[in-house]
């Protein structure tokens, strides 16, 4: 079992910048890939972005350049740093953890933070 806890999100202006942050805790030493998704009212929910124990990250094309995940492995946090921040940026993130126990996946949400961009 893993536990996740975000904090960060609110409300910015167009053009602001905001950080997002999840904390692991419980078997975080099964967890492969953390990330971040975000659900906007009315759509399914989205990848926004995905970094693995490795290091590799991947980006939803429309926060490219944008958005920036890290992961403090010491700390087993995992952090989305936002950037020129849109409008259609606004939603409910979601943070995420895929653990592998005995070649079986299993996913991990948080309860997720609201973002909202407006003037």
């Amino acid at each position: 079992q893993v536990q996740l806890v975000e904090s960060g999100g609110g409300k910015v202006q167009p053009g602001g910048s905001l950080r997002l942050s999840c904390a692991a805790s419980g078997s975080i030493f099964s967890i492969r890939v953390m990330g971040w998704y975000r659900q906007a009212p009315g759509k399914q929910r989205e990848l926004v972005a995905t970094i693995t124990s490795g290091g590799s990250t991947n980006y939803a094309d429309s926060v490219k350049g944008r958005f920036t995940i890290s992961r403090d492995n010491g700390e087993n946090t995992v952090l989305l740093q936002m950037n020129r921040l849109k409008p259609e940026d606004t939603a409910v993130y979601y943070c995420n953890a895929v653990t592998v126990v005995r070649n079986t996946e299993y996913a991990y949400w948080g309860q997720g933070t609201q973002v909202t961009v407006s003037s």
